[in-house]
C-alpha cells in the first residue's frame, strides 16, 4: 500500500511529518486496517459487524493480506499482538504493545489518562463498569467523559474499550458496533475459561 505524509504531534513545541504505512489484517472479526509510522501505531480502524462469525470464521488464523511489504517495527509488533490475541491469547502477555504514536495519546488529557488507565489495568477477560474506570482514572463524577474517551480511541482491541461496559451489566455502545463488542467479550471469557483448565 502507498504511504504518505500526515502530521502528527511529537512535543508542545510543533510537529514533525510521519510516513505512514497502512496494513491489512484478516482477523475472525473481518479486515482491520492499521497504519503506522517507524515511531508508532497511529489507529487500527474496525470493521462493522452485521452477523456473528461461525465457530469455522472464529477459529480461522490471522493473515496480513495487504501492505505486508515494508512494514514498520510498529505495525510488525500490532500484527503479531493482534494474532495473538485471536489465535492465542496467552501469549499477548509476554508480548510487548507496539508503541503508540497518535495526538490523542501525545497531549495530557482526561481522555489520554482514561485510555492508559483501561490498558494498564483491565485484564484479558475481564470488564469494567464507566463509572469505575472513571474512578480509576482519578475523576469519579466523569462517566459520561469516559464514554466520550472511548469513542476516540484510535488503537481499538489493543486498548480495550470493549471490556467497558454500563453499570447495569449491558454492554453499551462500540465503535465496531454491538455485535463486535459482544464477540470480543465472549471470546475472551472463552478463551480465559480454556485457560483455567
Amino acid at each position: 500500500m502507498a504511504s504518505r505524509r500526515v502530521p502528527k504531534v511529537t512535543s508542545k513545541e510543533g510537529a514533525s511529518q510521519c510516513k505512514e504505512k497502512h496494513a491489512v489484517l484478516l482477523s475472525p472479526v473481518g479486515k482491520l486496517e492499521i497504519s503506522g509510522c517507524e515511531t508508532g501505531l497511529h489507529e487500527i480502524k474496525l470493521p462493522k459487524m452485521s452477523v456473528l462469525p461461525n465457530g469455522a470464521e472464529a477459529s480461522a488464523g490471522c493473515e496480513v493480506c495487504e501492505g505486508a511489504e515494508g512494514m514498520t517495527e510498529p505495525l510488525k509488533q500490532c500484527t503479531a499482538w493482534l494474532r495473538a490475541y485471536f489465535c492465542e491469547p496467552a501469549r499477548t502477555e509476554q508480548l510487548p504493545v507496539p508503541p503508540f504514536h497518535h495526538p490523542l495519546l501525545q497531549q495530557d488529557s482526561f481522555t489520554k489518562q482514561v485510555l492508559w488507565t483501561l490498558l494498564r489495568d483491565v485484564k484479558f477477560g475481564e470488564a469494567i463498569s464507566y463509572q469505575k474506570l472513571a474512578d480509576l482514572a482519578g475523576n469519579s463524577r466523569a462517566a459520561r467523559a469516559v464514554g466520550g474517551a472511548m469513542r476516540s480511541n484510535p488503537i481499538p482491541i489493543i486498548i480495550p474499550c470493549h471490556r467497558v461496559i454500563r453499570s447495569s451489566g449491558q454492554t453499551g455502545n462500540y465503535g465496531g458496533g454491538n455485535l463486535m463488542k459482544e464477540w470480543l467479550l465472549s471470546h475472551e471469557k472463552l478463551q480465559k475459561e480454556k485457560l483455567a483448565y
